[in-house]
């Protein structure tokens, strides 16, 4: 039998081999167009960026060697430019463009991908490029090696796009990525990748996300990146890859069947329309094992399980390829990202009736050294418990879990399954509990309904006026950080302050990662409170998902050490202190570092190391915001090192109404906007370290009561003004277009959609900043307003308390 095999890379070299091993007495042509044959594709990147630093590694085999192994007739610099499927045989091109024929019995077609490179005006210029093959990498590191790019633009921010643009990095360019999608790689959820954004983020690279290329030009010695909506940024190098398509030049000449999405269309046992010939790889489509949908696969695992089954069965054999679930693991910088099956975007948009759960466990036991934070998402049917897909990312252990999750996926497993699995446990490598298996634990208690979830677009969408937000972390975490209008209640606590909740509201719990919330669930629904949700994936996936992408100075790159501007350099001291906050979830880092530095004296530094991801982003602001110096931080491997300085407690003076700095405020009304203006003045004032006093006077009372008001006794008068009146500052109304209830819905909804904080949250930013709260006396005797109803923050005083704070200010604004 004479066998002809078009592409020699990946699946065409497998077929090739196995053939010979079946069958010693065939004949096997294995045609090549480019100059070589079974190489690392996926290991290009990691060789432009010196990685990987003997070229020799990237190839498998050579020409030669394979075919003296095999005894196959390799033919590379040969590209087949026909197939004559009546004759069935091939033209084939040299590289001398001289031409012939090749008859064959069994046809393989193993032609690939090729990248897209869409014909914008300039794309043509020196310093642009796509990366596919080996010639394509040789190109760019010659360049690379040649230029030396301070500044790179990648295209595109799939599985190649996010490996260049690390690789980029780690030959000292800085790297900016442009996306027209909303997120970075496309088969996992935008709250997963998120996190990716937010590690990018933190490496120095600027995401420029939601855009499209218009054109490039050239500017200098540079390329001039232009967006459709007019902005641009500037490169030295360019690297094109915004995606690929299937190879199929070849099939659609000789007529074969095209398939809905694209690629050559081929039956179960991986034939084309002509059962003479096969066809394996990127080029071809095959329906989805989940949902029966045809797709395009550009994997290198499932391209080699293709190539043994068709050479079985041009063999002779009938062995059915039971399809790929697209299972697949990148790294990003430190960060390890996987994921298998169909994703919640995908089920959504085909109308399946799914669910979906986030964890963030540990990659090991908490206990043992180096324990790293993972995150992990599974899509599973609602009915039935069927496993649609899984998504990681984290540092260590992400690749057996992927490994795990795709078993089961593609085995039609349920999450009970993952319930069920044994997993090999002693400390250094897992937890007794398994992160797969806390992952179908958590799916196992929303499909028995032990917990009703509510997602993070749910809760960021909702409108408040009847729900209630409970915050069930400690009060130090709820201090650095927590939801607009959220109450914290303890969960050790909760139990014995159940009369503190609305039974006629919502109630969203939350906490940090989910598993606090989830006891808060139980404990209320076991007291007789109906309505109630928690937070999946708690607040770590709720920030991610709704942080800012927020651009680097083209200037200066991200991880540079970072100084304060107010206090003069400190140099490393012999008593340093060092503090391993390891293992711990956020907040624990950021309390341990706190607790730590309240024992320190002004100047001396501590040197804290933490896993969690999010913990330099905290530490920087935690020091903006306190007057700490902070000194250097970096990040690598998943660990960030951030040193700190303890700094000079600030000086009080006594002031005179000469000298005075204070800002304060009379709040006599009670309209939504005048409520808003008051309190973003408050907040400047005192970002600037100035103290505030706002005096809360008649109506303005209103914008201080408690939203959940313990039951006081009033007389007539205190029940008619209550009646009256506002309940809390969720009910003001605007001073114009209120239109009974309307105007200050839309006014929220806006403030929302802007990013704008609302009034609770700006109020709470004023007390945490320090602004000082007093309630008029009089006006609350007046109107039967009692000190209960008030926010515990508020102290109440008369007008002499009010003439003092207003005699040390040099600003009084009456609102």
């Amino acid at each position: 039998m004479k066998i002809i095999i078009i592409g020699g890379v990946a699946g065409g070299a497998t077929t090739a081999a196995r053939i010979r091993r079946a069958d010693e007495k065939a004949e096997i042509i294995l045609v090549e167009k480019g100059k070589y044959i079974s190489y690392a594709n996926c290991g290009l990147p990691y060789y432009i960026g010196g990685v990987i630093e003997e070229r020799e590694k990237l190839f498998v085999q050579t020409p030669k060697a394979f075919s003296n192994r095999f005894r196959v007739d390799v033919r590379t610099e040969n590209e087949v430019i026909f197939i004559n499927r009546k004759k069935k045989s091939v033209t084939i091109r040299q590289s001398s463009q001289d031409t012939y024929e090749e008859s064959y019995d069994k046809l393989v077609i193993s032609t690939g991908s090729s990248p897209v490179r869409p014909p914008l005006p300039g794309i043509e210029q020196d310093g642009i490029f796509t990366l596919r093959n080996v010639t394509d990498t040789d190109r760019i590191k010659a360049y690379i090696d040649r230029v030396s790019p301070r500044k790179a633009v990648v295209i595109g921010a799939g599985f190649i796009g996010l490996e260049m643009a690390e690789n980029l990095h780690h030959r000292g360019a800085k790297v900016s990525i442009v996306e027209m999608g909303n997120q970075v790689m496309a088969p996992i959820d935008f709250s997963m990748a998120a996190l990716v954004h937010q590690h990018l983020m933190e490496k120095g690279v600027n995401l420029h996300l939601e855009q499209a290329v218009s054109a490039f030009e050239r500017n200098g010695k540079e390329i001039k990146v232009i967006f459709k909506n007019g902005q641009s940024i500037e490169a030295d190098i360019v690297i094109l890859s915004i995606g690929v398509r299937p190879e199929t030049t070849l099939a659609r000449a000789a007529e074969l069947t095209i398939g809905a999405a694209g690629g050559i269309a081929v039956n179960e046992y991986l034939q084309t329309s002509d059962e003479s010939i096969y066809a394996i790889g990127d080029a071809i489509e095959y329906p989805h094992p989940l949902n029966g949908n045809p797709w395009l696969n550009y994997l290198a695992g499932p391209a080699n399980r293709q190539g043994r089954i068709v050479a079985d069965n041009l063999l002779g054999a009938t062995i059915a390829y039971e399809g790929s679930i697209g299972t697949s693991i990148a790294k990003v910088f430190d960060l390890t990202v996987a994921s298998a099956g169909l994703p919640g975007k995908r089920l959504r948009q085909a109308g399946v009736n799914y669910m979906s759960t986030t964890i963030h466990p540990a990659s090991h036991a908490g206990y043992y050294p180096n324990a790293m934070p993972m995150s992990i998402k599974i899509t599973f049917d609602k009915a039935t418990g069927k496993l649609y897909g899984g998504q990681i990312v984290g540092y260590n252990g992400v690749d057996k879990r992927i490994d795990e999750l795709a078993l089961v996926i593609k085995h039609k497993g349920t999450i009970y399954d993952l319930t069920q699995l044994e997993q090999a446990y002693a400390p250094p490598f897992s937890s007794a509990k398994d992160p797969v298996a806390v992952a179908g634990y958590v799916a196992e208690n929303i499909l028995s309904e032990k917990v009703k979830p509510v997602y993070w677009r749910e809760l960021r969408d909702l409108e408040m006026e009847n729900n209630f937000l409970l915050d069930v972390r400690t009060p130090d975490e709820f201090e650095l950080d927590t939801l607009p209008g959220a109450v914290n209640i303890p969960l050790d606590e909760l139990r014995d302050r159940l009369e503190e909740l609305p039974k006629d509201k919502m109630i969203y719990t939350f906490c940090a990662v989910g598993l606090r919330g989830y006891l808060a669930y139980r404990i209320l629904v076991q007291h007789g409170f109906e309505r109630v949700r928690n937070l999946v994936g708690g607040l770590k996936t709720y920030r991610a998902a709704t942080a800012p992408i927020v651009l680097h100075d083209e200037k200066q790159g991200a991880e540079q050490p970072i100084q304060s501007e107010t206090i003069a350099p400190i140099a490393a001291t012999a008593n340093l202190l060092r503090v391993d906050a390891c293992g711990l979830q956020c907040p624990g880092p950021i309390l341990k570092m706190k607790k730590t530095m309240d024992t320190l004296l002004p100047g001396e530094q501590i040197e804290i190391t933490a896993t969690d991801p999010g913990f330099v982003r905290d530490a920087t602001a935690w020091c903006n915001s306190t007057g700490n110096q902070l000194i250097t931080k970096e990040t690598e491997g998943g660990k960030s090192i951030v040193r700190i300085a303890k700094g000079e407690p600030a000086s009080s003076e006594v002031t005179t109404s000469g000298n005075a700095k204070g800002k304060t405020f009379i709040m006599f009304s009670d309209d939504l906007d005048k409520a808003l203006a008051t309190f973003v003045l408050a907040n400047g004032a005192a970002a600037t370290g100035q103290k505030v006093t706002i005096f809360f006077t008649f109506w303005g009372l209103n914008v201080i009561k408690k939203q959940h008001k313990p039951k006081v006794e009033k007389d007539i008068f205190g029940k008619m003004f209550g009646m009256m009146l506002p309940s809390s500052s969720l009910k003001l109304k605007l001073s114009k277009m209120h239109m009974g209830g309307i105007g200050s819905r839309m006014m929220r909804h806006i403030m929302k959609q802007k990013g704008i904080d609302s009034l609770e949250s700006l109020r709470q930013q004023a007390i945490e900043g320090g602004a000082e709260f007093i309630a008029c006396q009089m006006s609350m005797d007046v109107m039967g307003v009692k000190q209960e109803e008030l926010l515990d923050e508020v102290t109440v005083g008369g007008v002499a308390t009010y003439m003092e704070r207003a005699d040390n200010a040099n600003i009084n604004l009456f609102i």
